[in-house]
């Protein structure tokens, strides 16, 4: 099955309440949000973004200028029925993110269990290439897959732990590291995942 069929079906057959990534309050991207003192028209990208809760906070907040991208226009189209009006202010992108074009450069660019699904060395070098392409200069990037002692499998697929020191090394050549903490990530049914996140700032010289 291909990736994006996978993922349609992943969520057209499973709600928010039976799938593990569902997180309806991010306490911590909020409080890294706030910490950096992002401007109120900063472009803002949530990859993965599912049912997009973290694009619906950004509105509340008073954020005008958000994207979200998923491969899967199944979830998409769920967030949008959920969000009602709200989803005519939001930037709507369905894409794989080892392909994606960026239209625009951005300022800050959220991943939540994306990263971790790639596996192999040419779709992680994919992924960096259109990460240092999309953002501007000093733009902000926060990170978060599973830790060392997280789940090894995810919706049926492998995935890629990270420690803070790989994740780190991983991005070292274009980022500086501000700020790395891990987060035990409660799921809808109860079970306790740990993810390791880091946040960084894009510092590699644009030419």
């Amino acid at each position: 099955m291909e990736k994006k069929e996978y993922w349609e079906s992943v969520f057209t057959l499973k709600n928010k309440q039976e799938v593990s990534w569902t997180q309806e309050n991010p306490e911590n991207l909020i409080a890294f949000i706030d910490k950096i003192s992002l401007p109120k028209t900063a472009n803002i990208i949530d990859i993965g973004a599912g049912e997009c809760f973290f694009a619906e906070i950004l509105l509340d907040k008073g954020f005008t200028n958000i994207w979200v991208l998923d491969i899967s226009e199944v979830a998409l189209n769920k967030a949008k029925k959920r969000l009602g009006e709200k989803a005519k202010r939001i930037n709507w992108i369905t894409a794989d993110i080892t392909e994606f074009n960026p239209p625009i450069k951005f300022d800050f660019w959220n991943d939540r269990a994306v990263f971790h699904f790639l596996t192999t060395e040419e779709n992680i070098e994919k992924y960096i290439h259109v990460l240092t392409h999309a953002l501007q200069s000093n733009a902000y990037f926060l990170l978060g897959t599973f830790s060392e002692l997280g789940p090894k499998i995810c919706s049926g697929l492998p995935v890629k732990q990270y420690s803070e020191q790989q994740m780190r090394q991983r991005f070292n050549d274009d980022f500086t590291a501000m700020k790395c903490f891990k987060e035990q990530h409660q799921t809808p049914f109860n079970t306790i995942q740990e993810f390791q996140f880091c946040g960084f700032q894009f510092t590699k010289k644009l030419c």
